[in-house]
């Protein structure tokens, strides 16, 4: 009796502890597409204002978890210029898109409402962002994905 009762709090530690590990384990791989972006030279007269991550359905239709890294930089540069500067990093067309940046809340996001907490006021402000992948497993089993 002893040994099934054992047997039964280890099965529902098991189970708990995935059901917690699997969320933090896809935020981190969308925490590594965010350090990825962070690690890339920033062009000349251009800060690095803030940066994010974000795991989760995030746009368009269906099921699918997506991991989602941004940076926030202010430039002198023109969206052109930027564009050619991190086009020289893409491996693939999800990675190192430029686009300007207009207010706190990131548009491409659709399902979620994420945001910068720096206040854009003016003009200047870029966003920097790539789409990443994880574990074809970890994704199917993660709720936010649905």
């Amino acid at each position: 009796m002893k040994k099934l009762e054992i047997v039964r709090i280890l099965a529902a530690a098991i189970l708990i502890g995935g059901v917690i590990s699997i969320p933090l384990i896809n935020n981190h791989t969308a925490y590594k597409v965010e350090k990825a972006l962070c690690e890339i030279p920033l062009p000349e007269e251009t800060e690095l204002i803030e940066s994010l991550s974000q795991a989760g359905k995030l746009t368009g239709n269906g099921n699918g978890m997506q991991y989602f890294g941004a940076i926030l930089i202010r430039s002198e540069l023109s969206l052109e210029e930027l564009e050619t500067y991190y086009s020289d990093y893409r491996s693939n067309e999800w990675e190192y898109l430029v686009e300007i940046q207009e207010g706190q809340s990131i548009e491409v996001i659709e399902h979620k409402a994420l945001q910068f907490s720096e206040e854009i006021e003016d003009g200047g402000y870029y966003i920097v962002y790539s789409w990443g992948s994880g574990n074809s497993l970890l994704k199917e089993l993660d709720m936010r994905g649905h």
